[in-house]
């Protein structure tokens, strides 16, 4: 008896630190109302989300969105995601410190600050040759989005 009820209790404690794992949510496209401008998150190429360290997720209609958000509010230290949509698999969120950012005019996002988030540099690079355009960083794009 004293096994059994010593299974159950690492079972229940495991579950217990499982449920209290802190993940972002997927975004509802078509549902979920940017954190920001308050527009309808519908476009996979641009869409974003941040989740804070107690675990609430906010989404975000356009990168530049959740940027203007981060830079407005000067919490990234509360932040345990900050996801951007890979302009090239629309749908999949990447980690926005290691993305590459685009701002072309040959690809317009939702809030029209023409950026767009590539998973790779390589990826970014070869869009800016089709599109023109500047490339960034994380960083580089948080300061160019303060002016």
């Amino acid at each position: 008896m004293k096994t059994t009820y010593k299974v159950l209790l690492l079972l229940a404690v495991s579950l217990f630190f499982t449920a209290c794992g802190i993940e972002p949510k997927p975004l509802a496209y078509g549902d979920d109302h940017c954190s920001l401008c308050d527009m309808t998150v519908v476009d996979k190429t641009h869409a974003a989300e941040y989740t804070t360290k107690k675990g609430k997720s906010f989404p975000f209609d356009a990168v530049e969105c959740l940027v203007w958000k981060i830079n407005k509010t000067h919490n990234e230290d509360e932040l345990a995601f900050i996801l951007v949509a890979d302009y090239l698999h629309p749908g999949k969120l990447i980690n926005a410190k290691d993305a590459t950012y685009l701002i072309s005019e040959g690809i317009q996002s939702p809030m029209g600050a023409n950026l767009s988030a590539f998973a790779t540099k390589e990826a970014a690079q070869a869009k800016q040759k089709e599109f023109k355009g500047d490339l960034f960083n994380w960083e580089q794009l948080k300061n160019h989005l303060k002016k």
